[in-house]
């Protein structure tokens, strides 16, 4: 196991900056997603940690050692891949010792740790199969066991659930999970699904156009966004984001006509524009927990044990609505959705947070 920063870390293709003045600490045993859209750094990020992306500033650092020009076999990590890069003209037990055999051990300690790889995977019966004979999770499961015989300190993962389907991702999450519990690695994991990233990790990296937006653990995430980026991006279905006005008198007034006093602290000033987040799950049905909207039903989705309204407010804008009432609602009907104040989460004009020690005259209004 091992440590992994980065410091002030850059990456640039030409003029062209991918990464830039990044810094990071990765704990020991830790696992830490980096989360965010195409094209923001993640995948760039983990190949530098690898080796397979050369570092045009900063310092990598593996267990306190420097190793910016060090080759990948050196800094004991180990990658696996979205395509699962695993040979076809050779059987899984032949994929798995692969690296080993290329180190020179010895034949017999090659099928010892392969053996236990494929029993941690719990793959043994499939050992002398091909690749094309096995389904995509049993190839990702080989991947991984190719992985795991070089016994690295640190495990690289690049979205590597991304080709499965919906029902094998939920299950390999599950195992990739429960192998971090039992051998304890330093596990670093790149996914654009933040359902992935909610479920395994200890901390996640939330990336944007090379800059890290915000850390934390997933749960602290969730409920405590520094800006409407991080915001929009965790959780599932997305937050909604009321447009309206936070007055001199410490009232928001959205423009959807409701209005409700924030639960936060207010040192007048001037009115300004705020977006209001509220999760789905946030509304219920009572009036007088702290503001209440009128939405008029588009969409219903029945997802058996939860229910969502996917609706328009009287200003125009969409919003979702998680529906706990036994009452079937229909298209075209207008409900009630109330939420507490305590739950709604203020954002200036700028994209950042409001938080209670924000007086509204320091919140730019443009």
């Amino acid at each position: 196991m091992a440590s992994v920063e980065l410091q002030n870390i850059d990456k640039s293709y030409g003029s062209f900056e991918a990464i830039g003045g990044l810094n990071l600490n990765i704990d020991d045993g830790s696992f830490t997603v980096f989360v965010g859209p195409s094209g923001c750094g993640k995948s760039t990020l983990l190949r530098m940690i690898a080796g397979l992306e050369k570092i045009t500033g900063g310092d990598l650092k593996i267990n306190g050692r420097r190793m910016n020009e060090a080759d990948p076999i050196e800094r004991g990590v180990a990658m696996v891949f979205q395509n699962y890069a695993l040979y076809p003209h050779m059987t899984v037990e032949q994929n798995i010792g692969f690296s080993l055999r290329m180190a020179g051990m010895a034949k017999d300690e090659i099928a010892r740790s392969v053996a236990a790889a494929a029993a941690t995977l719990q793959i043994e019966p499939l050992m002398k199969r091909k690749p094309a004979q096995l389904s995509g999770g049993q190839r990702q499961r080989v991947a991984i066991g190719r992985a795991i015989v070089r016994n690295p300190e640190v495990f690289l993962f690049d979205e590597p659930l991304s080709n499965l389907d919906a029902e094998l991702r939920v299950s390999m999450r599950v195992e990739i999970a429960k192998l971090h519990r039992r051998i304890g690695a330093t596990m670093i994991y790149v996914t654009h699904d933040q359902t992935e990233a909610m479920t395994l990790a200890d901390k996640i990296v939330v990336m944007r156009s090379g800059k890290i937006e915000q850390m934390g653990t997933p749960d602290m995430l969730y409920a405590d966004p520094d800006n409407l980026f991080v915001a929009g991006f965790i959780g599932s279905p997305r937050m909604n984001f009321l447009e309206g006005t936070l007055g001199a008198d410490g009232l928001v007034r959205l423009d959807c006509g409701a209005s409700f006093r924030p639960d936060l602290m207010h040192a007048g000033g001037r009115d300004v524009p705020v977006k209001v987040g509220i999760r789905p799950e946030h509304f219920t049905g009572q009036e007088g927990a702290g503001g209440a909207i009128e939405v008029k039903v588009d969409v219903v989705e029945n997802l058996g044990g939860t229910r969502f309204i996917y609706g328009t407010l009287s200003s125009g804008q969409p919003v979702i609505v998680e529906d706990r009432s036994e009452t079937s609602r229909r298209p075209g009907e207008t409900v009630t959705a109330a939420f507490p104040a305590r739950k709604a989460l203020l954002f200036g004009a700028d994209g950042q947070r409001i938080r209670d020690t924000q007086p509204a005259n320091a919140i730019p209004a443009e």
